[in-house]
């Protein structure tokens, strides 16, 4: 195992939740902070004695090696790390803080320097998995930092990491994780109409799936997610509202870096298709269906 650290986590989301549960079996020293004290109270209950809670960011933050965040989107991030309350004001020269959130580079790099400006280092690490991900402690992390301060942070990550990797300077682990938003959200399309398509053409769809995974169509959304969405089950997963929000930063990000993304804009325009027909929450696999409406 690796050295045991003074750890701070900030957000207890269907992620962070399980996410600084690991941390606790890897030995380290925990205190976590949530913007609803019932949960970090009931995190603390539930771990035994071994992790605190703090009420603020930067309570939470004091004598911590490294500080983890995993919150809801840029607005969110700088509530938990700026001001007199934040994680910076609570943290050491020397100290590491390490975002999980899926958030802007923008945000990303000025935080960086923020930290940066207080002795402190920083890591932009968003996290793709999902909750079963977080739970089994097999997420992927994509991170951008200076590498001697990613080469101080991953042996921690690696409690709930299945693949870490530095992707570049900051803000790198925020485009590597539009990367994978914008694919996800082709793969998820390209499998609703085919599945539709399937069903259109009296074949069974499901039979079709099982034959084409072992070919050069299969991917993860095929292997996890055609039973479901043929079964129109789709209270689960990732919320379409969540994915719209990424959705625009990735469009955001490729407004200022020249990049086309048609596929990607089309996408979230179905996706809020879905939100009219009160799919909000429904899984991102719910773009079958608006296809199979009548």
């Amino acid at each position: 195992m690796t050295e045991v650290k003074n750890v701070a986590f900030l957000g207890l989301g269907v992620m962070g939740f399980p996410m600084a549960g690991h941390l606790v079996r890897a030995g380290h020293k925990v205190t976590v902070y949530n913007r609803t004290t019932a949960k970090a109270e009931h995190f603390a209950a539930v771990q035994h004695g071994a992790a605190k809670w703090a009420p603020t960011p930067r309570e939470a933050a004091e004598g911590a090696d490294f500080v983890f965040s995993c919150v809801g989107n840029d607005d969110d991030l700088r509530a938990v790390t700026l001001g007199d309350d934040g994680a910076f004001a609570g943290m050491t020269a020397g100290a590491i803080f390490v975002d999980h959130t899926t958030a802007s580079a923008q945000v990303a790099r000025e935080l960086y320097a923020g930290a940066k400006a207080r002795g402190l280092g920083a890591v932009d690490a968003p996290i793709s998995g999902g909750q079963a991900g977080a739970e089994k402690g097999a997420l992927t992390v994509m991170c951008g930092a200076e590498p001697e301060i990613f080469a101080k942070a991953e042996p921690v990550i690696a409690a709930y990491a299945r693949a870490c990797r530095l992707m570049g300077p900051p803000g790198s682990g925020q485009l590597t994780k539009m990367v994978n938003q914008i694919t996800i959200a082709g793969l998820i399309q390209s499998l609703s109409e085919a599945l539709h398509f399937a069903k259109s053409s009296g074949l069974d769809a499901a039979a079709v799936m099982d034959l084409l995974k072992n070919g050069a169509a299969q991917s993860w959304q095929m292997e996890n997610r055609t039973a479901t969405m043929l079964a129109n089950e789709f209270e689960h997963g990732f919320a379409v509202e969540w994915m719209r929000k990424d959705l625009a930063i990735c469009l955001a990000e490729a407004r200022r870096n020249g990049a086309r993304l048609p596929v990607a804009a089309l996408v979230d325009q179905f996706y809020a298709e879905v939100e009219e027909m009160g799919g909000k929450r429904w899984d991102t696999s719910s773009l079958f269906a608006r296809l199979e409406r009548k």
